[in-house]
């Protein structure tokens, strides 16, 4: 039998290579990407969901993202971080009580510029 080989074909769109291992391996996030996500938002229409304690989400996993019990589905949305930094990104369900933390994804991370171990809390928006 053949050996499961993943091919670039076969990896989903934007994710690193097998051997990526540095942050900017990780990160396939292109300028346009980074830049709409550091975009002023629209004030009208945005909502405060709460706050979230986040950790590094799945390296490999690409985009700009974020995992949260604060959403029962993929919405577009927002987070600040302590520092005053924000950043706009695309919010994923996490099952959870409300009070469960978060899993962020590198590139956000590397946006907010809060580093990538430990845990950071988060202010949630939705829109």
């Amino acid at each position: 039998p053949a050996a499961n080989v993943t091919t670039p074909e076969a990896r989903a769109p934007n994710a690193p290579p097998p051997d990526a291992n540095t942050e900017d391996a990780l990160d396939t996030t292109t300028e346009e990407e980074r830049s709409a996500a550091l975009a002023a938002p629209e004030p009208a229409g945005e909502r405060e969901l709460g706050t979230t304690v986040a950790s590094l989400g799945s390296p490999t996993e690409p985009g700009i993202w974020m995992a949260t019990p604060l959403v029962t589905a993929v919405t577009p949305g927002r987070v600040v971080a302590e520092n005053g930094k924000s950043v706009q990104l695309e919010l994923r369900p996490l099952d959870g009580p409300p009070t469960a933390g978060s899993r962020i994804s590198l590139p956000a991370l590397r946006l907010l510029e809060v580093g990538l171990a430990g845990l950071h809390t988060l202010t949630v928006y939705a829109r």
